[in-house]
């Protein structure tokens, strides 16, 4: 397991500010299917829609503590955990007054930092034993690049990036990534891209195939082989309240997403070896 400069536990942004490419998919996915092979994860939705508190079973009325407070009143993550249906998950779900949090943190000092605070305040209680032993953070963030995805990115130790296949892909995601090179000139410099995922890939379709073969010429290695299919159950998991991985574990989706799991392991540790 690949070990940051923080501690043991990886913390991931999932990030593009265009919306409906997979972000939330890939979060709840991703995390459920690590959790599976005993890889402790949480979510940390900050998505005002919170998408991916819905998307794991958690209902609005108990969202009692949430993102919000965590952020504007430097509230604590292990008041704002819930357990979800999957052992070793965890999420800590969003609420739409986030959408707000912009205006809010505007005239306030260090805004940017609001959310490396609570994760510093994880990390230490997680190495004292008060808070589970999370290997990996995965950050549901909004599509947009406002003050939470930079609050996402100041926190972060690398940026997980879906990216669908479709005819504009790259040309919109030059805004990200001039996102995070300015992240990493002034918040925090030592972030690194985890992964650029294809996501909502059609084999039948030969604009999927061209942008795939764009990105992996753009990217390289960076781009992981596993892509995540243009699947039904994919789409119709979240409105049941549970990851596909749950829904229909011998879908296309749910496959993808297993395969994209053991792909990360397997890159952090050669990346432990190398290290």
């Amino acid at each position: 397991m690949t070990e940051t400069p923080h501690g043991r536990v990886k913390i991931v942004a999932v990030a593009n500010q265009k919306g409906g490419v997979g972000k939330t998919t890939t979060a709840i996915n991703l995390g459920t299917a690590l959790a599976a092979v005993g890889t402790n994860c949480l979510v940390v939705d900050i998505d005002p829609q919170g998408n991916a508190s819905t998307g794991l079973g958690v209902e609005r009325s108990t969202r009692k503590v949430t993102t919000y407070d965590v952020l504007m009143n430097e509230g604590d993550f292990l008041e704002a955990m819930i357990e979800t249906k999957v052992p070793g998950l965890d999420v800590v779900p969003s609420v739409g007054e986030l959408a707000g949090a912009e205006a809010e943190l505007l005239h306030q000092e260090g805004r940017n930092y609001r959310l490396r605070g609570a994760f510093d305040r994880l990390r230490a209680q997680i190495e004292s034993g008060a808070a589970k032993p999370y290997k990996y953070v995965f950050i549901d963030c909004p599509p947009s690049l406002n003050v939470l995805t930079v609050n996402a990115m100041t926190a972060a130790d690398t940026v997980l990036v879906p990216l669908q296949c479709e005819f504009f892909a790259l040309e919109g995601l030059s805004q990200l990534m001039e996102t995070f090179q300015l992240v990493r000139s002034s918040t925090n410099p030592k972030l690194k891209i985890e992964g650029v995922l294809l996501t909502m890939y059609d084999k039948r379709n030969n604009l999927s195939e061209q942008v795939a073969d764009d990105v992996r010429s753009h990217f390289g290695e960076q781009v992981y082989d596993t892509v995540i299919p243009r699947n039904v159950t994919v789409s119709e998991a979240p409105s049941f309240g549970m990851p596909v991985l749950l829904y229909d574990i011998k879908s296309a989706g749910s496959q993808a997403y297993i395969k994209l799991a053991g792909e990360i392991l397997k890159r952090a540790g050669v990346q432990a070896e190398a290290a």
